[in-house]
Parts: C-alpha cells; sequence; structure tokens
C-alpha cells in the first residue's frame, strides 16, 4: 500500500513538469522565433516478483511474469523546430529563416550563440545587433549616410548611399549555420541557443544554397506554439495529475481500512 502512495507520487511530480513547459510554451506564443518543447516519459524499476519463463512446481514454463512498477520520471524535455508562421513587419532590418539554419550572434564574452530570431536594431556604429546588443556574425556594418538597405535571399547586404540608386555599395554577406541535431542545442534564454556535444558542430553556409534556408527582408518568424494544441495539452496533463492524486487518496483509505482492523 505504501508503494501505491509514492508510485503515484511521481506521477504527479511527472504531471507537474509536464505543466511547466506547457505553460512556458504558452507564454512564449509571441515570442520571435521561439521553438516548443514537449516533455517525454520514462517508467521507473520494476519490483520482480515473478520472472517471465519460469517454471512452476509442475516444471512447466510460466508465459507471463509478476511485475509491479514503482511510476514514471520525466526522461527528457526536447525542442521541436518547426517554422513558425512568417509575418511581414516592413522592417528593413527583419529577417526571417526560410528553411533551416540559425543566424550567428556574438556574445560579450566573446562566444557565439544561435538564434532564429531575425529581430535586428542598428548600434550607435552602425552594426546590426539583437535587442540586447549582441553583434550579428559575420559583423555587419550599415554606413551612417545610407539611405536604403538591401538584404537578398542569399544574405548579400546592399545599401544606397545619400540616396543614389547609382551608388550601391554591399556591405557583406549574412551566414547561415546548422546542426546535426538541433534537439541538442543548449536553450540559454534571450531567444539564444548555445552549441554542445549533442547538437554537433555548427555547419556554416551561405542562405539559400546547400539545402540552408532563405532569408527574407522584412518578415520574422513567429513562434511554433499553436495554442489550440497546448491548451489540449494543458488539460490531459491536468486530468493525468487529477488522477494520481486519487490514486493516494484511494491508497490512504485503504490504509486507513487496514488501521481500524479489529481482532
Amino acid at each position: 500500500m505504501i508503494t501505491a502512495l509514492w508510485t503515484a507520487a511521481t506521477g504527479m511530480n511527472a504531471q507537474q513538469s509536464n505543466v511547466d513547459v506547457i505553460s512556458n510554451n504558452l507564454a512564449n506564443v509571441n515570442t520571435n522565433g521561439f521553438k516548443k518543447s514537449t516533455v517525454n516519459f520514462q517508467d521507473l524499476v520494476y519490483n520482480i516478483i515473478r520472472q517471465p519463463g519460469s517454471p512452476n512446481a509442475q516444471g512447466a514454463q510460466i508465459p507471463v511474469g509478476v511485475e509491479i512498477g514503482h511510476g514514471v520520471k520525466v526522461s527528457d524535455t526536447q525542442k521541436i523546430f518547426t517554422e513558425g508562421n512568417i509575418q511581414p513587419t516592413e522592417n528593413p532590418l527583419d529577417l526571417a529563416i526560410e528553411g533551416e539554419g540559425f543566424l550567428q550572434i556574438q556574445r560579450p564574452d566573446g562566444t557565439i550563440a544561435y538564434t532564429r530570431d531575425g529581430s535586428f536594431k542598428m548600434d550607435s556604429n552602425g552594426d546590426l545587433v539583437t535587442a540586447d546588443g549582441y553583434r550579428l556574425q559575420p559583423n555587419i556594418n550599415i554606413p551612417p549616410n545610407a539611405t536604403d538597405i538591401t538584404i537578398t535571399s542569399d544574405g548579400t547586404v546592399n545599401v544606397v548611399l545619400d540616396g543614389d540608386t547609382q551608388n550601391t555599395q554591399p556591405q557583406g554577406q549574412i551566414q547561415l549555420v546548422r546542426f546535426a541535431n538541433p534537439a541538442g542545442l543548449n536553450s540559454m534564454g534571450k531567444n539564444l541557443f548555445a552549441q554542445t556535444a549533442a547538437s554537433g558542430q555548427a555547419q556554416a553556409g551561405a542562405p539559400a544554397q546547400d539545402g540552408y534556408g532563405s532569408i527574407l527582408q522584412g518578415f520574422l518568424e513567429k513562434s511554433n506554439v499553436k495554442v489550440v494544441e497546448e491548451m489540449v495539452n494543458l488539460i490531459a496533463a491536468q486530468r493525468a495529475y487529477d488522477t494520481n492524486s486519487k490514486a493516494i487518496q484511494a491508497a490512504d483509505e485503504m490504509l486507513n481500512t487496514a488501521n481500524q482492523l479489529r481482532r
């Protein structure tokens, strides 16, 4: 009976983690480039009372055994890197990736992080930076006398100087990177991911070539969270949590019945 109490408690803990992940998905429904997470579960160890295939008293083989499980645990939370909706913004510094790939961002400590959020700004030096001031890599600098910025699907950045359409200057090319296992990336917050041993090494390439996604200027990729789907998942998790609490209540009532036995 005590086993049932602890087994049901593991179910409640697992569903609490599930609700936490779903809540984070819903909280980021409007976050640019956000990728939703899903929770996977594993059953825990079993108490083997009778091994399948063991002989009985008459020497015959027992076809099935007796196993009592001890509950569940969260095995992993996996990022789902399906593409979110692409929305127009009419801002020339907003970039969306149509297809595979990540933009490279240089953090203050010099390390490179990766993002699908292409909402860039210009700092005082004319460099393209994130909302937190982290520079896009390779660095793209926009001259102060630039009056028009054009970014092609292959990442080439051109500017028109002093309003003279005949005076167009290239300012570099944006690169994308891919990973063998993007689900192995480490979520850092601020819409950034970090490379890990599980993700594999970053493989750089030019947009719109060799399977890399294309750059869309004046667009942003929104979150890939589907509200209806997450609400259904939330209801299912809540019901599973409630069911496990009922199992604890039932085990407690059975213990109470046993405690009230008289000779």
